[in-house]
């Protein structure tokens, strides 16, 4: 499989499983009297997932893609949220995410939320070996900087 048909996987599959977070079938009985604090709280986290996104999203300018592989014409962002994590619009989408379990019940959602993560650090490990190739202080950069989550106090 070559790289660009490698890339579109990643991002179909992540797609799916967005689509299948949100359509699911929605239970939030299961959490008891805690229903409403964790369906506030889970929308609390939609809207700072979504937040978190459109910032990363404007941070990233002409480098912004869809796909892992980086632009030809972009440049790598190492500023604002980008010096907390490495992945902040997956870092958006995990909150996000994690939101609507919290909002719709942990079934199915819970089980689509885990499946989403493994795929957002199989994708973000593909995208950080095309990323060190094309900027030589990736590296660096990668030793210093978490991955999806900032590192709370520093």
């Amino acid at each position: 499989m070559n790289i660009n048909t490698r890339a579109a996987s990643y991002v179909l599959m992540q797609f799916i499983l967005l689509a299948l977070l949100i359509l699911a079938p929605r239970d939030a009985s299961l959490y008891g009297d805690l229903r409403v604090p964790l369906s506030i709280l889970g929308l609390v986290l939609i809207a700072a997932g979504m937040a978190v996104i459109l910032y990363s999203f404007f941070a990233l300018g002409r480098s912004l893609t869809a796909s892992p592989v980086p632009k030809e014409d972009g440049q790598l962002i190492t500023s604002g949220l980008y010096a907390r994590v490495r992945h902040p619009i997956y870092f958006g989408l995990l909150l996000a995410a994690f939101g609507v379990v919290l909002d719709a019940g942990p079934w199915p959602q819970l089980a689509i939320f885990l499946l989403l993560l493994v795929l957002l650090n199989i994708k973000a490990g593909f995208e950080e070996q095309l990323l060190a190739k094309r900027y030589p202080e990736y590296g660096d950069y990668a030793k210093k900087t978490p991955r999806f989550f900032p590192r709370l106090g520093t």
